[in-house]
């Protein structure tokens, strides 16, 4: 059987918002969020996984219910890609691995109904892999000599206007392993899948943007 498995990496040292990946955020620790969503997805998902080199989030993750693959020093640095993450992940594990649910700890909220959505639609698609975005309703533009030159818009536009541009807002990430092992999580031939909700707006990295999550969160409690 080929699987379909989630891997959330989860680094220990993050110098902005110290111990970011364990931190609280609505009464649980960050990567609990994840941890939990790919756990209520199991009819998707075969197994979950936290790639680590810290042992206080290896111990949180284990409690949650994922199972740990010890990340080494030399893939934890500040500027190792994720790619090489994943990588080392899929020689640890040693099952055939045909599908990766990347899913980012920093990103902890998710619509409930997101995975099913896109998952079925990555399978449609007989793609390699799909990542989610967002539709950015801003006038962008450059600033080149002191002079503001619109991008995406001429002035005096409207905003409802503009032609549709996207982020890629790092909710969810679904890769076939082969791609992986190539060294990469997405390309140019990808399948991008549109997020417009509120929760795609949350990617934490600060202590602002963890006062962001936790008003976002508690409002959709709310409601």
């Amino acid at each position: 059987m080929h699987k379909t498995i989630a891997i959330i990496p989860a680094r220990g040292g993050s110098k902005r918002l110290p111990s970011k990946n364990i931190i609280n955020l609505g009464g649980k620790p960050l990567i609990a969020h994840s941890i939990e969503f790919a756990l209520l997805n199991n009819n998707i998902i075969d197994e979950v996984y936290v790639s680590t080199d810290d042992e206080a989030i290896k111990e949180i993750a284990l409690e949650c219910g994922a199972q740990v693959i010890d990340r080494p020093a030399s893939l934890s640095g500040d500027f190792e890609p994720t790619s090489t993450t994943l990588s080392h992940a899929l020689t640890v594990i040693q099952d055939p691995v045909d599908t990766v649910v990347l899913l980012q700890a920093t990103n902890p909220l998710r619509p409930k109904n997101l995975l099913k959505e896109a998952f079925d639609k990555y399978k449609m698609s007989r793609k390699q892999s799909l990542f989610t975005v967002s539709r950015d309703h801003k006038k962008l533009g450059k600033i080149i000599n002191d002079t503001f030159e619109p991008y995406n818009y001429e002035i005096g536009q409207r905003s409802q206007d503009l032609e549709p541009l996207f982020y890629e807002n790092g909710l969810m990430y679904i890769t076939k392993a082969s791609l992986i092992r190539e060294g990469t999580i997405f390309n140019n031939e990808s399948l991008p899948f549109v997020v417009n909700h509120k929760f795609a707006t949350v990617d934490i990295d600060t202590k602002e943007d963890l006062d962001y999550a936790s008003y976002i969160l508690k409002y959709f409690n709310e409601k």
